[in-house]
């Protein structure tokens, strides 16, 4: 197994894939990140674990995205039992897919706690669903300083997570030498994953520019609320179709690991 160094223009080519992939199979990838999200809802909803439970299948349902994008560039229809690709392997793999998810919730909690020694847990009652921000609130230092003292930790523990469900998957890492190959393959193309970031950044802002355009012109102001809302889900489908692409050029998928996607 290789890592490639990208260069920064190759975040503007993983876009335009993410993009181009999704529109081949338009239904499908939609559906599956519906049901992508539909599965971190009721996991979510469990009592007393429902939170970390669904941080703990996060990896694996993130996983599943990605082996979708395999057969839509392999012009397949992607059915819903992708979706469990990580858990229909081997007994070894499905171990270690959850040890990784046992990881990733166990950081996410780090930094969550973090954030609420800053302002007492109201940015994390938001972030979490468990209560409405008000605008007094949102502008509070202490608000604003846990929110960014989450995103400092949570950056580098997305990054650190971003190839390791694929690398365990498609190339028989154990968990922990996974997590040290993504974050030193993040790290070597960071330009790249900066130019990827920053161009869903901005394709994310004309859609919403777009949106509040047309309802503007159409003397409809309240169509952007009802219109926004599913161009976003759309915005995000589009997102996590884009992601397979950031690791077959980053590691160099072998044509006959990819086959295994489907059997």
């Amino acid at each position: 197994m290789n890592l490639n160094l990208l260069p920064a223009r190759t975040g503007i080519v993983w876009v335009k894939l993410g993009i181009r992939t999704f529109l081949k199979q338009p239904l499908a990838l939609t559906g599956l990140f519906f049901m992508f999200m539909a599965v971190m809802t009721i996991a979510s909803q469990v009592p007393y674990i429902g939170f970390v439970l669904a941080m703990t299948l996060l990896p694996a349902a993130t996983l599943g995205l990605m082996a979708a994008t395999v057969e839509a560039t392999q012009g397949k229809f992607p059915m819903p039992l992708v979706l469990l690709v990580a858990f229909r392997g081997d007994k070894a793999k499905t171990r270690a897919m959850l040890v990784l998810g046992g990881l990733y919730a166990f950081g996410f909690l780090l930094a969550m706690g973090a954030s609420y020694l800053v302002d007492g847990g109201d940015f994390a009652r938001v972030y979490l669903g468990g209560a409405t921000p008000t605008r007094e609130m949102m502008m509070a230092p202490e608000f604003q300083g846990a929110m960014w003292v989450f995103i400092g930790l949570h950056l580098p523990l997305s990054l650190t997570f971003w190839h390791a469900p694929a690398l365990i998957y498609w190339h028989d890492f154990t968990p922990l030498k996974s997590l040290f190959f993504s974050a030193v393959a993040c790290l070597r193309n960071f330009w790249a994953f900066a130019v990827f970031g920053v161009m869903w950044l901005s394709v994310l802002v004309m859609a919403v520019v777009l949106v509040t355009t047309l309802s503007a012109l159409v003397g409809n102001p309240e169509l952007a609320g009802d219109v926004l809302f599913p161009v976003l889900l759309l915005m995000a489908a589009m997102f996590f179709t884009s992601l397979y692409f950031t690791f077959r050029d980053t590691f160099e998928l072998p044509a006959e690991t990819a086959e295994k996607t489907t059997s």
